[in-house]
């Protein structure tokens, strides 16, 4: 790369780690960077997890994180939420059991609720739900997408993950979800913000190359694409977006900024 990098943001699952298993390398790659000054923060999409959870889990596959520097789509979703009046419009909550905590301070409201907010519910998708999501986007409420990843890699393979209903409730309502988490701008400059560095100073790591890699070069940072997790040769061949680094692994980069 042609640009001093002082700081990196680093996306989690296939990156660092798949599952519960960490990626080779990456905990020393890790300890390399902070050890040589630059400053590291972990932005994820993953909507099942809390924030705080998000941190157990990196110190449980021994990476040296700590909670306040994770920021996660869910956090942000709540954040949004607050400032937009949820505690007195009620939401529809499509998300999982393990962060409806987060979600406590809004009444959920299955009647006229302002807000639908969907987050990764696995198997629980069914048609029902998706026509109750529609009868209440039609009625006027927002639909709040933690993302829109195509998909993501699990221990046993590739999985579907929420874009595709997300884009399914946009094409039947003619609304445009507000995205929280990546490849939204706002998501990558809470990153920023807690590192105290401009854009040009900052790398986006990460494996899916449209959200991680694009989402990071719209906002300014340099895109990093690990060839791990979900990286697959041809999508990332038919993609319109062009890293500004490609590395076989998160192992590989703090030679690849000496």
């Amino acid at each position: 790369m042609d640009r001093e990098i002082r700081g990196v943001l680093i996306d989690l699952d296939g990156v660092l780690y798949v599952g519960d298993t960490a990626i080779a390398g990456a905990r020393e790659a890790l300890e390399q960077l902070r050890a040589r000054g630059i400053g590291c923060r972990f932005v994820t999409n993953t909507t099942t997890r809390t924030a705080s959870e998000v941190g157990e889990k990196l110190a449980r596959l021994g990476f040296d994180a700590a909670p306040s520097e994770v920021f996660s789509a869910v956090t942000a979703t709540v954040d949004y939420l607050h400032a937009h009046d949820a505690v007195e419009k009620g939401v529809r909550l499509l998300v999982r059991d393990s962060v409806l905590s987060e979600f406590a301070a809004f009444p959920h409201d299955r009647d006229h609720p302002g807000f639908v907010v969907v987050g990764d519910i696995g198997a629980a998708w069914s048609y029902p739900l998706m026509n109750e999501a529609f009868r209440y986007l039609i009625d006027g409420a927002e639909l709040i997408a933690m993302h829109r990843n195509k998909f993501f890699q699990a221990e046993d393979g590739l999985r579907l993950d929420i874009g595709a209903f997300v884009s399914g409730l946009e094409y039947v309502t003619g609304e445009k979800a507000r995205i929280i988490g990546k490849p939204s701008p706002d998501f990558f400059r809470l990153g920023l913000d807690s590192l105290g560095l401009p854009a040009g100073q900052v790398a986006m790591v990460g494996d899916d190359i449209d959200s991680d890699v694009g989402g990071g070069q719209s906002a300014g940072l340099a895109g990093v694409l690990v060839k791990t997790g979900k990286y697959r040769p041809g999508h990332a061949a038919e993609s319109p977006v062009e890293p500004d680094l490609v590395l076989d692994s998160f192992a590989a980069l703090p030679d690849s900024l000496a």
